[in-house]
């Protein structure tokens, strides 16, 4: 069984940002144990698909850093008025996303996947928007990477197929956005 985590790898991420604070603790300041436990799924569904481990982790390691970066610039109040209207769009784009996810997940045949990939790549647009200012280009990167990987049409077909061989990990997924949804942490 390989050795994985997304949790330990949010944690590399925030000593490298937070340096000597970074402590498991402070990890879940950012990230919870529910988003955790989706990202080990986005990870083994990115590692079934692609076929490659690296890439896998490097998709799921892009992720985690963005989140944890987001974090910590909304925890040093660093956006101004327009930027927090900006995260408000993308929060309100990010939760119509998890609920078209667990939709379509949950009504057989209703899935498009030119819907779901809009809607991903319209909370990328909306991020990079919102950290435009604030981080680098190759944070900017980051996030095509990120959101250009899950909104390939092709990994969410396979993802959505009804007998595929992801269903157990979209079953997850999904009970993991309920609960963000239910917590409004989404």
């Amino acid at each position: 069984m390989e050795t994985f985590s997304s949790k330990d790898m949010a944690l590399k991420a925030q000593k490298k940002i937070l340096s000597s604070m970074a402590t498991k603790s402070s990890v879940q300041m950012f990230i919870d144990d529910t988003t955790s436990e989706i990202l080990d799924e986005l990870y083994r569904v990115s590692k079934e698909y692609t076929g490659n481990r690296t890439e896998a982790q490097k998709v799921t390691k892009d992720l985690v850093k963005i989140a944890v970066k987001i974090g910590v610039l909304f925890r040093h109040n660093c956006f101004n008025k327009e930027e927090l209207s900006l995260a408000q769009d993308f929060k309100r784009k990010l939760r119509q996303g998890a609920m078209t996810a667990i939709s379509f997940h949950e009504v057989e045949f209703t899935f498009d996947k030119a819907v779901m990939s809009e809607i991903l790549t319209g909370c990328r647009d909306l991020l990079l928007k919102l950290v435009n200012a604030h981080l680098t280009p190759k944070s900017h990167g980051r996030i095509k990477h990120v959101f250009n990987h899950y909104a390939d049409p092709e990994l969410l077909t396979q993802l959505y197929e009804p007998e595929g061989h992801f269903q157990a990990n979209l079953t997850k997924i999904c009970k993991g956005l309920n609960k963000m949804l239910e917590e409004e942490t989404i």
